[in-house]
């Protein structure tokens, strides 16, 4: 994933080439390749070197359902805009599952705005992932520079202009999010967005709330 590295050595390299790179199509659902269907547990379980693990929900929940996303995946939007809500008070709330998110940029913007959540600090990085992707639509393909529309964003996390190109100046943080997306691949076979995996199992379905209940029911009653 060296293509990240070289997109945002600053602010005004990512503004500059914003619109040009940022063009990598989002594999659908339908068009993913097939990985293993299940992967070790204990491996998946490992918190990304250099990342707080952002997550929700009991740490002794008896499934845990881990989520692999990009920032600009219109599938992962759908999910976080429309299943969300009804997945985290039914499963979540009641401390059933716990959800853990993980980083799997498809593209230089996906980077970059993946990189912004992590500087909100880990507190405020799933609102300000869910505030993202409420809004996809503003930033993600407008065309022209979305770095306005980001930092409008950002700024609702308490971002200054400071604090705003120091994070997307931050090398470190991007090498660990880029080593996160290249783990999941080569370790997992994450190739397309969202991926889940419920207990180590990866979900075989689109993410809606029937799909999920038709794993998560089996599990919970100790089927």
């Amino acid at each position: 994933m060296n293509t990240f590295k070289k997109i945002i050595p600053g602010l005004l390299a990512l503004a500059a080439v914003i619109g040009v790179a940022f063009t990598s199509a989002e594999p659908s659902f339908a068009q993913r390749k097939d990985g293993p269907a299940e992967v070790p547990v204990a491996e998946l379980m490992k918190a990304p070197d250099g990342l707080d693990e952002l997550s929700l929900g009991s740490a002794d929940a008896k499934v845990t359902v881990v989520e692999y996303a990009s920032m600009t995946c219109p599938h992962c939007a759908h999910f976080t805009n429309e299943v969300f809500e009804p997945f985290k008070k039914k499963y979540i709330d009641t401390g059933k599952v716990r959800y853990i998110f993980r980083d799997f940029p498809l593209d230089n913007l996906a980077a970059a705005v993946s990189m912004l959540a992590r500087c909100a600090g880990k507190d405020k990085a799933l609102p300000l992932i869910q505030t993202f992707y409420e809004k996809q639509s503003d930033w993600a393909f407008t065309g022209g520079s979305p770095v306005p529309k980001l930092f409008d964003i950002a700024k609702q996390a308490g971002f200054t202009q400071e604090s705003f190109d120091k994070c997307l100046t931050d090398q470190k943080l991007l090498d660990a999010i880029t080593a996160e997306r290249s783990r999941a691949s080569e370790t997992f076979g994450v190739n397309a967005t969202p991926t889940f995996f419920i207990n180590g199992k990866k979900l075989q379905e689109a993410p809606t709330m029937e799909a999920f209940d038709k794993v998560l029911e089996p599990l919970l009653a100790g089927k």
